[in-house]
């Protein structure tokens, strides 16, 4: 008997309350219907519905199992659906970046990795945005080819390129006086809008070391992207630091920030490589932002 078949007979009748719209319901005329209900009773020892000239009532074996069907039948569609992805991803390159690359910097490198394929066209890339910390453990279980993640960062024993800073530009509110000074003290009584320190502990952590030698104490508001940022220093209570060149927004003013206040970023992969060109590929395109 297919179990899931006769689920799905079932599950339908109890919610159309009603075996010929529930025949509708599925494509089917009834007399099947009707006997794959029969038949799933008949194997789990159970009745499950109550037939009467107006349509059919759950039982009490039949209200506590709906639910546990539905569940069933969910996960069965879940199954399929992973299945589905995992045949149409087969060969397809896996990469992870972190939320601090703006949108404009990982379409880059997508198109990099493509263009450096032998047949561009036939390369499949899918991108993961996680915190280094997930990057790390999903590089090395496996799960991604490589990844673009924060420098510093506890990495294990995974393989790593060298370190690349990505120019980021300040990011103040319009009407505040760090919008017209070029000086880190300006943005005084502002908050910095960043990826929680739970996305990159030791480059969070160098950001406040840096910031403090440049004579700012800050408090900190997670923003995990660029979307949140933005609209923190819109708001006019923070300043937030972004990768993307061509970032505007209204009541957003851009200034210029110093080398030292630069995206550090690296490439890693496990050992061996499971596609060295990807690897060697995303390294240079990351180099290319810089």
């Amino acid at each position: 008997m297919d179990l899931l078949r006769h689920l799905r007979f079932f599950v339908a009748v109890a919610e159309e309350g009603h075996f010929g719209h529930a025949a509708d319901r599925l494509g089917m005329t009834q007399p099947p219907l009707s006997q794959g209900v029969q038949r799933l009773e008949n194997r789990l020892g159970v009745t499950l519905l109550t037939r009467g000239s107006r349509g059919v009532r759950l039982t009490t074996a039949g209200a506590d199992l709906l639910p546990r069907a539905r569940t069933l039948l969910a996960g069965a569609d879940e199954f399929a659906e992973a299945a589905r992805r995992q045949r149409e991803n087969r060969g397809a390159v896996r990469i992870g970046v972190i939320a601090a690359l703006g949108d404009r910097q990982v379409a880059g490198l997508v198109a990099a990795l493509r263009e450096a394929a032998p047949e561009p066209s036939a390369r499949t890339v899918i991108v993961s945005t996680a915190p280094t910390i997930d990057l790390v453990d999903a590089v090395a279980g496996g799960r991604l080819d490589c990844a673009v993640v924060h420098h510093p960062a506890l990495l294990g024993d995974l393989q790593t390129s060298p370190v690349v800073k990505i120019p980021r530009r300040l990011l103040v509110p319009a009407d505040h006086p760090a919008a017209k000074k070029s000086s880190i003290r300006a943005l005084r009584g502002l908050v910095c809008a960043t990826a929680p320190r739970a996305h990159g502990t030791a480059a969070f952590d160098l950001l406040v070391d840096t910031l403090r030698e440049r004579g700012l104490d800050p408090e900190f508001l997670p923003a995990p992207g660029d979307r949140d940022a933005l609209s923190a220093v819109a708001a006019g209570r923070a300043f937030a630091l972004s990768t993307d060149p061509e970032v505007r927004a209204p009541g957003v003013a851009v200034v210029a920030a110093g080398d030292e206040l630069a995206l550090r970023v690296r490439v890693v992969w496990p050992d061996p490589a499971p596609q060295p060109d990807v690897c060697e590929a995303l390294e240079a395109a990351l180099r290319d932002l810089a």
